[in-house]
């Protein structure tokens, strides 16, 4: 497919809701038990199980297996994997699913999302009418990998077989044959990467015409991958008064303009800590330096990381011009980097990823814009040569390391001139139990006098140059 022409084949549906048939949604009545909890309870439960809910009308939790009232098919896999309890997310995400209700969880990955949303779309598809010759799927979960959309496609099997409902797999990188005859067949269930998926609806071999049930898992990294305009494309073929679920391990800006346009009046449940949360397996080290210091502070950290035998690096600026510039002088001193951002072009892009990802250029200089579409699973390091706007931002930067259950480290040079984020950025790595550098706290305390003023007006001024040194003069005063 050459880039540009995502679903083009495609045409965007003008959806009438008079002429659809109905279908329901709501299959949920509130067990005795749960009935009987007080709000005083049900708040105790969430706060036990650091589970935080914004928006309104989410009914309460269960907390048991036995209160959202599976059908005994569904139960009796439960009972032989020997699962005990619901995990926070299942114990919110049952009830909350089965109401009908548009939803998105913020979790981190093992926290058992997939068995919050396959459940219940098991006890949806059961309440649809049965597939005619030439349906689609009823429920259509997307996912941004092959592992996890087999491993989704491993569990659907597991709890739909007994009520015989059919699933499959569709994605990248295997034969198109066999998914194609499973399509044809009829198969309640698809769990899809956006590309195959995209593949087959232009080719005709399948369609979501009834597909009520919509499902997007692990978002935020689809997003990192590139797939937004195929996802855009896929939700354009759904009905727009489905039930949809979105699934997400952090909630940055992206993530969240997704949900307002594909969910409506949604619920959202975090898992975790309330505060933006960065995966625990990136070791962080900030450094509290001036502007004028950052390019002798990186020689010393790259020669560092050269040295390690995997070295895979990933250092984010603000500016294209500043990619360049450093790409440039990096490259003359010699050291194997290369560049993406907005101004590259596809060809450009696509050989400088290909370099990076085999390790002959081991070293990628991005903007966090150009850095859309970057899923590199070996990346060891990241360094923030410039923070970025917003922590939910950095925690996105950073969490290009450590994919997996891999390990990594993210770099950070922090100025004055990031004073707004400094007390985020604290409450980032207290979050994930990291050390703190003792001048990054003192920055934010000087934030709370007469220094703030200062740097505020600094910051209002549009002399930048004088902005810069002003507030690297405050550094020496304040450190």
């Amino acid at each position: 497919m050459k880039f540009g022409s995502v679903g083009e084949r495609l045409r965007k549906k003008k959806w009438n809701l008079d002429e659809l048939p109905k279908f329901e949604k709501n299959f949920y009545t509130e067990h005795p038990e749960v009935q009987r909890m007080s709000q005083f309870e049900v708040d105790e439960f969430r706060r036990k199980k650091e589970i935080t809910i914004r928006g309104s009308g989410c009914p309460k939790a269960v907390t048991s297996f036995h209160q959202p009232q599976f059908p005994q098919y569904v139960m009796d896999v439960l009972n032989q994997q020997n699962f005990k309890e619901p995990t926070a997310i299942q114990s919110q995400g049952f009830p909350l699913a089965l109401s009908g209700r548009d939803m998105v969880g913020i979790a981190q990955t093992g926290s058992g999302k997939t068995l919050a949303y396959l459940l219940p779309s098991i006890v949806h598809i059961n309440h649809q009418p049965y597939l005619e010759r030439g349906d689609g799927p009823i429920c259509l979960v997307l996912a941004p990998t092959r592992e996890l959309a087999q491993q989704v496609q491993q569990v659907a099997y597991d709890y739909g077989k007994s009520s015989r409902i059919k699933s499959t797999c569709v994605y990248g990188g295997a034969p198109k044959g066999p998914q194609i005859r499973d399509l044809e067949r009829g198969v309640e269930i698809v769990i899809a990467t956006p590309g195959r998926l995209i593949d087959f609806l232009e080719a005709g071999k399948t369609n979501l015409r009834r597909c009520t049930y919509l499902v997007l898992d692990e978002a935020d990294r689809m997003l990192d991958m590139g797939f937004e305009p195929q996802i855009r494309k896929i939700v354009e073929q759904i009905r727009p008064d489905r039930q949809t679920l979105m699934w997400s391990a952090t909630w940055p800006k992206d993530v969240r303009q997704l949900a307002e346009d594909f969910l409506r009046d949604y619920v959202q449940i975090n898992i975790g800590a309330l505060e933006l949360s960065a995966n625990h397996n990136i070791l962080q080290i900030v450094d509290v330096c001036m502007e004028t210091e950052k390019d002798h502070k990186l020689i010393q950290l790259m020669e560092e990381i050269m040295a390690e035998k995997e070295n895979k690096t990933i250092i984010f600026v603000e500016t294209k011009k500043r990619c360049d510039e450093l790409t440039r002088r990096m490259r003359r001193d010699g050291w194997p980097a290369m560049c993406i951002h907005g101004d590259k072009s596809q060809p450009e892009r696509d050989w400088v990823l290909t370099e990076f990802r085999s390790g002959k250029a081991p070293i990628l200089i991005a903007t966090d814009v150009a850095s859309r579409g970057l899923d590199v699973e070996d990346v060891k390091f990241v360094i923030n040569y410039d923070y970025p706007n917003s922590s939910e931002d950095y925690v996105h930067r950073i969490g290009r390391t450590a994919r997996s259950t891999n390990k990594g480290t993210a770099y950070t040079f922090f100025t004055p001139g990031n004073l707004r984020q400094a007390r985020d950025l604290v409450r980032v790595l207290e979050e994930a139990r990291q050390a703190i550098n003792p001048k990054l706290l003192q920055l934010v305390n000087s934030g709370r006098g007469p220094h703030k003023q200062l740097i505020v007006s600094l910051e209002r001024s549009n002399r930048k140059s004088f902005q810069s040194c002003s507030v690297d003069l405050l550094l020496k005063i304040l450190l």
